[in-house]
């Protein structure tokens, strides 16, 4: 049934019939028999063996103690399928081999609304209207951007009230960022947590990094727009959380921001919330249907 070595020459699942993203971790990526396998415990006497339906799958997550083997992404390669080495639960993304998807259409999309001013405009409109609950008749980024930074201090305020957390304003020293109070601290290693989610979503749907709608300068614009989508309601519960528990354990922020992170993202099922958000914005649906994109929000 599967032709050569490998199985190279089988023919692809187009990515629109496959399922989404599956973790694994604490084991090695491998072929065996042509198929791809994930193996735990390999030195002990009582090895696992588990196959990998690659072809069924858009994305493959490797978390913590794993390792892939080179007929492994050999395969993944043949057949289009994602990989990407990850923290616990999607905590940190650390790396993505550019093993393309077979469809463009979010990508085109994208730099189709990004490449027009009044169509990048008008998606930055609504990523804020997202974010505050409101559209705001503003058409210039920066008063946007000048409102929004008005909402988050209160937002800030009002949370550490909700959580009991004494607040003195935010602050963050790029330079250390662990010289902050606590709940600062705990703001730097969830948003950096927030971030790593939101660069797996955006590699998932095959998104292009660089071009932001709010965000500009960074190789990771379209990351950071995304993740200040769910700032106020994600970021921050896991940041002030995390404040809380580290104050009745003395643990490290850093620790128990990512603990938090993953329990969050498991419950609230955050990367997969955004991967529909991204198509949200991008107003995929009038591609998916033919319909005239000239409309704003």
């Amino acid at each position: 049934m599967l032709k050569g070595r490998l199985g190279l020459e089988t023919a692809r699942v187009p990515h629109a019939d496959r399922h989404g993203l599956i973790w694994l971790e604490r084991g090695e990526l491998c072929v065996i028999n042509g198929c791809l396998h994930f193996a735990r415990g390999k030195d002990s006497l009582t090895p696992s063996f588990d196959q990998i339906p690659h072809q069924a799958v858009s994305m493959i997550l490797l978390g913590p103690g794993s390792s892939v083997t080179h007929d492994a992404l050999r395969l993944l390669a043949r057949h289009g399928t994602l990989m990407a080495a990850v923290g616990v639960d999607g905590v940190r993304s650390y790396t993505a081999p550019p093993m393309m998807p077979d469809r463009s259409d979010v990508a085109r999309r994208q730099a189709e609304l990004w490449g027009s001013p009044r169509r990048r405009i008008s998606v930055a409109r609504h990523m804020y209207a997202l974010r505050l609950g409101e559209v705001l008749p503003h058409r210039d980024l920066d008063t946007l951007r000048g409102i929004e930074g008005s909402r988050v201090k209160a937002t800030y305020r009002l949370m550490a009230e909700k959580f009991g957390i004494q607040w003195h304003g935010r602050r963050f020293d790029r330079a250390n960022p662990d010289a902050d109070d606590l709940p600062n601290q705990a703001i730097n290693h969830a948003a950096t947590a927030v971030q790593a989610a939101a660069a797996i979503a955006v590699q998932a749907v095959a998104a292009i990094p660089q071009l932001g709608f709010i965000h500009e300068d960074s190789g990771q614009a379209f990351v950071l727009d995304v993740a200040d989508l769910y700032r106020d309601q994600i970021t921050l519960a896991i940041a002030f959380m995390a404040v809380k528990q580290s104050e009745k354990s003395g643990e490290v922020m850093d620790r128990v921001v990512r603990r938090e992170a993953a329990r969050v993202f498991r419950k609230e099922s955050v990367i997969p919330s955004m991967i529909d958000r991204i198509k949200q914005v991008l107003r995929m649906d009038e591609v998916a249907h033919g319909a005239g994109d000239d409309s704003d929000t």
